[in-house]
C-alpha cells in the first residue's frame, strides 16, 4: 500500500491536487530512486493503513487525463502524517518541486 500513500503525497503537493498519470510516474521514479528517505517514510505511513484503497475510499478521483486528491484524501493524509510524527514534530506537508 505504500504506492497508494505515495500517490496521495504527490497529489497533495500538486497545484489544485491534480496530476496526469505521466506526471505521477515521473515523480514516483525520482522519489523511489533518490534514496531511502521517501521509501522509508511512505512504508511507515502505509503500515498504519493496511487496507488502503485510494479510489474505493474516495481519497482520489479520476477524470480524463487527471488524478485528483479529494478533500477527504487531504484530511486522511494529514491524519496519517500526524499519527506517524513524533509529538514534538509538526506534520510534514510535502510540496512538489516545480522542475518536473
Amino acid at each position: 500500500m505504500s504506492f497508494q500513500v505515495s500517490i496521495l503525497r504527490i497529489l497533495a503537493g500538486q497545484p489544485e491536487g491534480r496530476a496526469s498519470l505521466a506526471v505521477l510516474k515521473d515523480y514516483l521514479a525520482v522519489f523511489y530512486t533518490s534514496g531511502p528517505e521517501w521509501t522509508d517514510r511512505t512504508k511507515r505511513l502505509a503500515a498504519q493503513t493496511p487496507d488502503l484503497n485510494i479510489f474505493g475510499q474516495g481519497l482520489v478521483t479520476r477524470e480524463p487525463g487527471q488524478w485528483i486528491i479529494t478533500d477527504k484524501g487531504r484530511a486522511f493524509l494529514a491524519l496519517l502524517e500526524q499519527k506517524s510524527a513524533p509529538e514534538e514534530l509538526a506534520p510534514v506537508v510535502w510540496t512538489a518541486p516545480r522542475w518536473i
